[in-house]
């Protein structure tokens, strides 16, 4: 006997803590939902009237709303927010379970009532869990189609997982001539047309999310939902677009990412019509290296789909059409190129979008005729990294927007960049309250002056004129010293996970979810996708005289300040014709300005020249006010027994106070240290409270009556 228990208790262990997962069953039913294995049976086994298989169940099972609960970089992510946190465990459990593992999350938090986990021995991601297969069936067919026409869908009450499931188990979807019987027999729910099912408000749901921020302290700084740090909001970024339902092109979500054909919606009964509108489940995105990982590692992650390979060629071909890139013009005079590159995007929302880890930048590379680089900015490296970007070196800066380039180490990188509420970047999402960068590329029609905070473009993007409505130009000004034909060739390239993204959660590598995240992340080689390409070749006589490249140099004096106080910034260059700070509009070459920033700030100067142009910066580290002292008070007296009518001596010191007052048995001010005599005749209070900078502090010493005649301290 007690074998066998020693044997099932390490089978138990084995079972928590290996990092090979344990097979979902998708046939569970709960009071709301039923798994994704229970309508195959009907909605699998289709094709369309072209012939191409559009089975609803098996399409969905490779995407990444199916295995949202399964992806590892989220687990790891989560788990890092936990640690960094875990005051707000319950708001971190909840929030990011709404929307990856709904049905799990609205059994426990509104049928039940408790509070959700993810991990640990009480954790929906534990086999054996009562909601554990829910959990892992992901953003699956009962949670979207029973999700209610509700008022607050496309709103902000609806954003951030607020959807409203009916209760009567009614299957909404988009066609009105349905025959439900079949459904209603078998399954207990029932079909009802619905045209919300088609509306991108829907998406919205989870596609738009705010989330709540704290201070380095742990203390939430947000009051409400207007308040949050908008995370993601693709919806949003698509309403201030041309693809909105009043836009000049209006295309909804599921335009896109459920593209349209003609065929039945169940296999059951025979006779059922093909129906014009069908919507392929697809579900498809831009996360080529997550389904990757999803694929190469499915017994590992609990990945079942067979179609992976399909939903990753269908992720990169969604995002090759996501923008494209032009070559405008390529010139050498007097021994200088000269070439201007247009990006336009061609999404209906910023690209990248959602969450802002993502990134998308331009490689530039000139190539001479003995097939030599004479200049490449933004090439790849094996690890994911960047050359010459920022935040890949140094995670606590980043590269700023250009609108010229002319180094090797300046990239052109659209992205976001999270800061805390001190302003400096962070990678923890509860510590995110701002963006100090978002020059992700806009949709057409998105004019960043006229749209909402949540999607604003934020730093030098804004000063860019021709950064606006879906597309950007870049001017590359390099000297060329070579005779000969030059190769020039650019692309536009996307990546899911920065560089920077990945080095800070890898600091939390003692977690078991980041550790497995780092183990699959390292064997994997594909870590970035090339959207778009142009190429040319420019001819270069070799001759002129290239003009000297301009220099600028920025200074701060002090470096180093207390909150408060001022700093004076200088600078200086040469060869120029013009300077910007980010700081003022327009500044002189040459000159300095007192600035008082209130936290640690970077300021950055550029300045252009016929050689090019030329960016210095300074970092001011602002310290937080000293500490005050709170006062402190000591208060005695002595005798400790007299009889009445005798003297007695209060004597007192304080510390870091500047106001003493008396009360009780004495009265009036006092200094913050002395003694005084007073002649007691009864019982009494003697109280003396002093009062500094840092507060206040009191101090009291009692007589008490000892028989008809004495007193004594107590």
């Amino acid at each position: 006997m007690l074998r066998s228990l020693f044997i099932l208790s390490l089978f138990n262990l084995f079972s928590l803590f290996s990092l090979s997962a344990s097979a979902e069953n998708t046939n569970f039913t709960t009071s709301h939902f039923s798994g994704s294995g229970n309508c195959s049976q009907c909605h699998d086994g289709m094709t369309d009237t072209s012939g191409e298989d559009v089975s609803i169940v098996e399409d969905w099972g490779a995407s990444m709303m199916a295995n949202s609960a399964k992806d590892p970089f989220w687990r790891a992510k989560v788990a890092t927010e936990l640690a960094r946190n875990p005051q707000l465990s319950s708001v971190i459990n909840d929030t990011c379970t709404k929307c990856h593992a709904p049905m799990a999350n609205y059994e426990i938090t509104k049928v039940q009532g408790g509070n959700i986990n993810l991990f640990g021995a009480n954790g929906i991601l534990t086999p054996g869990h009562a909601m554990h297969d829910a959990a892992m069936n992901g953003v699956s067919c009962t949670l979207c189609h029973q999700i209610t026409d509700d008022a607050s869908l496309g709103t902000l009450q609806g954003f951030s997982g607020h959807y409203k499931i009916n209760n009567d188990k009614t299957i909404y979807g988009q066609f009105s001539d349905i025959f439900a019987q079949p459904m209603v027999r078998s399954t207990g729910y029932t079909p009802a047309y619905s045209a919300h099912l088609s509306d991108s408000a829907l998406c919205a749901t989870c596609h738009d999310l705010k989330t709540p921020f704290v201070d380095s302290n742990g203390n939430v700084l947000t009051t409400s939902a207007e308040s949050e740090f908008p995370e993601q909001m693709p919806y949003t970024e698509w309403q201030n677009s041309i693809f909105d339902d009043a836009g000049s092109n209006p295309q909804s979500c599921q335009d896109c990412h459920m593209p349209k054909t003609t065929a039945k919606v169940s296999n059951r009964p025979r006779w059922l019509g093909a129906k014009d509108g069908f919507a392929k489940h697809h579900l498809v995105g831009a996360n080529t290296t997550m389904l990757t990982m999803l694929r190469d590692n499915a017994a590992q992650l609990d990945v079942t789909s067979a179609g992976m390979d399909a939903s990753i060629e269908r992720a990169r071909a969604m995002l090759r059409s996501a923008a494209t890139i032009e070559i405008v013009s390529a010139t050498v005079t007097e021994g200088v190129l000269e070439a201007r590159i247009r990006v336009q995007n061609k999404s209906g929302h910023k690209a990248p979008t959602a969450y802002p880890s993502r990134r998308m930048w331009l490689h530039f590379k000139l190539i001479d005729s003995n097939n030599q680089v004479v200049f490449e900015s933004g090439r790849i490296n094996a690890d994911g990294s960047i050359n010459g970007a920022d935040n890949d070196v140094d995670q606590t800066l980043f590269e700023p927007h250009y609108d010229v380039i002319t180094a090797e180490d300046q990239v052109q990188i659209y992205e976001a960049v999270m800061a805390d509420s001190a302003s400096n970047i962070t990678y923890t999402l509860l510590r995110a309250a701002q963006y100090l960068k978002d020059n992700r590329l806009t949709p057409q029609g998105f004019d960043k002056f006229a749209v909402p905070l949540d999607v604003a473009v934020h730093g030098q993007a804004m000063n860019d004129a021709d950064f606006n409505l879906g597309s950007d130009e870049l001017i590359y000004r390099v000297p060329v010293a070579v005779a000969g034909d030059l190769d020039l060739s650019v692309s536009l390239n996307y990546q899911t996970i920065a560089h920077g993204f990945l080095q800070d959660l890898y600091g939390e590598d003692h977690l078991e979810q980041v550790q497995t995240f780092k183990t699959l992340y390292a064997k994997q080689s594909l870590k970035h996708e090339q959207i778009a390409s142009a190429n040319t070749t420019v001819a270069n006589d070799g001759g002129g005289i290239a003009p000297t490249p301009p220099t600028a140099s920025l200074t701060a004096a002090p470096a180093t300040i207390d909150q408060g106080q001022s700093t004076t910034l200088s600078w200086s260059s040469t060869n120029v014709t013009a300077c910007t700070a980010d700081w003022n509009a327009r500044i002189e070459p040459d000159g300095s300005e007192a600035v008082t920033p209130s936290a640690t700030t970077t300021y950055a100067v550029t300045c252009v020249g016929d050689g090019g142009s030329v960016s210095d910066s300074v970092t001011v580290t602002v310290d937080p006010p000293a500490a005050v002292a709170a006062p402190t008070v000591s208060l005695t007296s002595s005798p400790r027994a007299l009889a009445r009518g005798g003297t007695i001596t209060l004597s007192w010191s304080s510390t870091d106070a500047s106001t003493c007052t008396a009360s009780g048995g004495w009265s009036g001010s006092k200094p913050v240290s002395g003694a005084e005599s007073v002649v007691l005749n009864g019982p009494a209070n003697f109280t003396l409270s002093c009062r500094g900078a840092g507060g206040s502090a009191s101090q009291a010493v009692s007589y008490r009556a000892w028989g008809r005649r004495f007193l004594y301290l107590r």
